[in-house]
């Protein structure tokens, strides 16, 4: 008991000691002074993960065909106005693609991305809506761990982010991530729509491909600027690269098992519904169901919605 009682007044002598050295630009912005909302608002997430499939056990799957196209596609605006901001804020202030510094100064291009990836840090919080409306639809093959793992940890981790480092490199990554998010949400989207959209999304898997690109290109960038010396927290750098090191593992499992280790969606006959509701969804699952007209024809299952 002892030990335990020394490791929690550590922890919470290093966590003082920690803010001493956080950006006193941010300390008042919503759900940044304190970690407490962003770890109740994820252990809700968890909790729901547990009561929600109980919950929808015994009852008929939600449609939610409207909402969803509502909002995959305000996700798509959402991503492309952080994107936005981020890269015309960073060529304002001269930011360099190879290493940049933190600039905790009010300079208006300053705040402007630290504003950009607040909003992107938030944005995390709003997707772990996805896992929502798999469960509400019984999806319940969706929620795989890639999908829990994903979204619980960006979430939590992008408020360490914006706590200490709202600018900087920070930005680089970020950017990249709300294009491809742009991409994804879009094809969500577009399939939420109807069956008519489906000859139109052919590049599903490349979104996966995209993805896996992203996380060697974070490798690459933040080994580059260690190799380099440069003056970004080397702490957030090699979280970074061993962040990025279990979503490549992670997503290589799930392309392996998507497109290599069984047949592909077509010879099957499969055809993707919206967000993530489809053979290949974002990397979080890799359901095997079978849609006709937008009605299941999985055998031994309820009509779908």
């Amino acid at each position: 008991m002892e030990v335990v009682t020394h490791f929690v007044n550590d922890t919470v002598e290093f966590y003082k000691w920690s803010l001493t050295i956080a950006d006193k630009r941010v300390e008042n912005w919503p759900m940044m002074s304190s970690p407490f909302p962003t770890l109740a608002i994820s252990c809700l997430y968890l909790f729901f993960l547990w009561a929600g499939p109980r919950y929808m056990q015994d009852r008929q799957p939600y449609t939610l065909r409207r909402t969803l196209i509502v909002y995959n596609f305000s996700m798509v605006v959402l991503n492309f106005y952080i994107a936005k901001e981020l890269l015309l804020g960073s060529r304002a202030a001269g930011y360099s693609y190879l290493c940049q510094p933190v600039n905790y100064s009010n300079d208006v291009n300053e705040v402007r991305i630290a504003s950009a990836l607040w909003w992107y840090y938030i944005s995390k919080g709003v997707e772990y809506l996805d896992t929502v409306f798999f469960i509400l639809r019984k999806k319940f093959n969706q929620v795989s761990f890639l999908h829990v793992y994903h979204h619980c940890t960006m979430f939590i981790l992008w408020w360490i982010g914006i706590k200490w480092v709202p600018g900087g490199q920070a930005f680089f990554g970020a950017t990249i991530n709300s294009f491809i998010h742009v991409i994804m949400y879009g094809y969500y989207g577009l399939a939420a729509l109807g069956p008519h959209m489906q000859k139109y999304l052919w590049w599903k898997k490349y979104l996966t491909i995209i993805q896996m690109i992203q996380f060697h290109v974070t490798i690459g960038h933040a080994g580059h600027s260690l190799y380099t010396g440069c003056p970004f927290p080397f702490w957030m750098q090699w979280a970074l690269i061993g962040y990025a090191v279990t979503f490549i593992i992670l997503f290589a499992n799930f392309y392996y098992h998507a497109y290599r280790g069984k047949p592909s969606s077509s010879q099957k006959g499969a055809k993707p519904v919206a967000n993530g509701t489809s053979t290949v969804t974002n990397g979080h699952s890799k359901a095997e169901e079978v849609e006709d007209n937008g009605k299941r024809q999985k055998k031994g299952r309820a009509k779908r919605e």
